[in-house]
C-alpha cells in the first residue's frame, strides 16, 4: 500500500487532497475556536449555534454545485480542473486573512462558504481520478491512505488552527499560512498525470435544482451503488454531530479550554486512520462490505458509552477552564478520549471499502457522476444534521444527549445495512461475474 507513494499516478493526488483538507480544517477549526472562544461574546450570540450554523453553510455549496462538479469532471480533462480549483482556493483564503483582521463573522460565514464551494468541486475529481490511474487491486489501499491522509490532515490543521488563533500574533500567523497552504497545494497539482476525457461534447445543464434531482435520480435505480452511497452519508451525518459539537461540548459540559477541544478534534482523526488503515490491514486488498453493519454497531455502542462518561455534576459558575494537563488527570476524562477513539476507529473501519465498492461497481463514464451524488447525499445528511442538532439544541437538549440521540439514530442504520449491502466482485480475467449474495 505505501508503495503508491513512489508512484506519479497517486503521490502528487494524495498529497495535493492532504494540504487541501489541512487549509479547510485548519481554517475552520481557527474560525470556530475564535467564534467560541472571543466573537460569541463580544457579539452576545449562541456559540453552540454558531458552530452548528458553521457545519451547515460548509455543507451547502456541496447540495448545490456537486451536480455541476460532476459535470466538468466529465467534460474537461480533470488534472487541469484541479489545478483551476486550486488557484480558486489561493483567491478564497485571501477573503479569509480579511475576515481573521477585521473580526467580521459575516466575512468569516462567507469564505466558509466559498471554501466548500471549492471543495464541492474537488470531490469528484479526486476519487473519479483514482480509477483511472491506478489498478483495480490498489484501489482499497489508495483508498485507505487517502481516507487516512484526509482525517491526519485534519489532525493537524485542527491542532494548529486552534492552537494559532487565540495566540498573540496568532491571527497574523493564520492568515498567512492558509494563504501559503492553498498556494503549496496548486504546487503540488502541477505534477498531477493527466486523465482520459469521457465526454468532451457534454452540454452544461445549469438549473441547479433539477440538475441535483436528475443526479440523484441517475444513480438511485442501481441498488449496488446508490446503498453504499447511502452508507457513506451516514457516517458524514454522525461525524458532522460530533466535530461541529467539539468546542461546546468541551467548554460546557467538561468546562475546558479551548486546547481540550482541540484534543478532542486530534483524537477523532487519529481512531479515523487508525481504522482506515486497519480496514486494509483485514481486507488485505479484497474490496469487500462484511465489516461495514458491524462497525455501524461498533459507532453506536461507543457513542452510548460517551453518553454515559459525559454524566457529571454541573459546573460551578465562575470556575476556570481546565487545560489539557489538568483534563488529562481525570479517569473519567480520559474515559472520554477512549469513547471518542472508538468511535471514530470504526467510523475508518466502516467507510473505506464503501468507496472502493463504488468506484469497482461503477461504470467509468458514470464515476464523477456518482461521487458528485455521493457529495450531494453527504452533504444532504450533514444539512439535515446541522438542522437537528440545532433543534435539539432548542429543545434543551444537552450535548450528551444529542450524542445519545445520535447512538439510537445508528443503531437503526446499521441494522438497515446489514439487510441491503451485498458483496459482489466481479473477476475481469476470467470475465466471470461471481457474486456474494451473503447477507452481511
Amino acid at each position: 500500500m505505501f508503495a503508491l507513494f513512489k508512484s506519479r499516478k497517486f503521490a502528487p493526488l494524495f498529497w495535493t487532497m492532504f494540504l487541501g483538507a489541512f487549509n479547510d480544517n485548519f481554517f475552520k477549526s481557527a474560525m470556530v475556536i475564535l467564534i467560541t472562544y472571543r466573537l460569541a461574546d463580544e457579539t452576545g450570540v449562541d456559540a453552540r449555534i454558531l458552530a452548528t450554523l458553521a457545519a451547515g453553510v460548509f455543507i451547502l455549496p456541496f447540495v448545490l454545485l456537486s451536480a455541476l462538479a460532476g459535470q466538468l469532471a466529465d467534460k474537461y480533462e480533470r488534472s487541469g480542473l484541479v489545478r483551476k480549483v486550486k488557484i480558486a482556493e489561493i483567491i478564497v483564503m485571501s477573503g479569509a486573512a480579511v475576515g481573521f483582521y477585521t473580526g467580521s463573522i459575516t466575512i468569516l460565514m462567507i469564505v466558509l462558504f466559498l471554501m466548500g464551494a471549492q471543495s464541492a468541486f474537488f470531490g469528484p475529481l479526486k476519487y473519479s481520478i483514482l480509477p483511472q490511474h491506478l489498478e483495480k487491486s490498489d484501489l482499497i489501499g489508495a483508498n485507505a491512505l487517502i481516507e487516512t491522509g484526509t482525517f491526519l490532515s485534519i489532525l493537524l490543521g485542527t491542532i494548529l488552527g486552534g492552537i494559532f488563533v487565540l495566540g498573540g500574533a496568532g491571527i497574523l500567523i493564520v492568515s498567512l499560512l492558509v494563504i501559503g497552504i492553498a498556494v503549496a497545494g496548486w504546487a503540488t497539482s502541477l505534477y498531477i498525470p493527466p486523465t482520459r476525457v469521457i465526454d468532451p461534447f457534454l452540454e452544461f445543464r445549469f438549473n441547479i435544482l433539477k440538475e441535483t434531482y436528475l443526479l440523484v435520480e441517475t444513480v438511485r435505480p442501481s441498488r449496488d451503488i446508490f446503498m453504499p452511497v447511502l452508507a457513506i452519508s451516514w457516517f458524514y451525518f454522525v461525524g458532522g454531530t460530533f466535530l461541529s459539537q467539539f468546542p461546546a461540548y468541551a467548554k460546557t459540559v467538561i468546562g475546558a479550554d479551548e486546547q481540550v477541544a482541540t484534543l478532542f478534534l486530534a483524537v477523532f482523526s487519529v481512531g479515523i486512520g487508525a481504522g482506515s488503515l486497519a480496514c486494509n490491514r483485514l481486507l488485505k486488498g479484497e474490496i469487500s462490505g462484511r465489516y461495514v453493519p458491524a462497525a455501524a454497531i461498533g459507532m453506536a455502542i461507543s457513542s452510548l458509552l460517551l453518553f454515559l462518561a459525559s454524566i457529571r455534576s454541573p459546573l460551578e459558575p465562575g470556575a476556570g477552564l481546565v487545560t489539557v494537563w489538568g483534563f488529562l488527570m481525570s479517569f473519567s476524562n480520559l474515559a472520554v478520549l477512549l469513547c471518542l477513539l472508538a468511535i471514530s476507529f470504526c467510523g475508518g473501519l466502516y467507510i473505506v471499502p464503501l468507496y472502493a465498492l463504488i468506484q469497482i461497481r461503477s461504470e467509468e463514464s458514470m464515476l464523477a457522476s456518482v461521487t458528485a451524488c455521493t457529495n450531494v447525499m453527504d452533504s444532504l445528511f450533514m444539512v439535515i444534521s446541522s438542522l437537528l442538532v440545532t433543534a435539539l439544541l432548542a429543545a434543551g437538549f444537552s450535548i450528551p444527549q444529542i450524542f445519545l440521540v445520535a447512538a439510537a439514530l445508528t443503531i437503526i442504520a446499521a441494522w438497515i445495512i446489514r439487510g441491503t449491502v451485498r458483496d459482489r466482485i466481479k473477476k475481469d480475467a476470467a470475465g466471470q461475474d461471481i457474486a456474494d449474495t451473503r447477507h452481511i
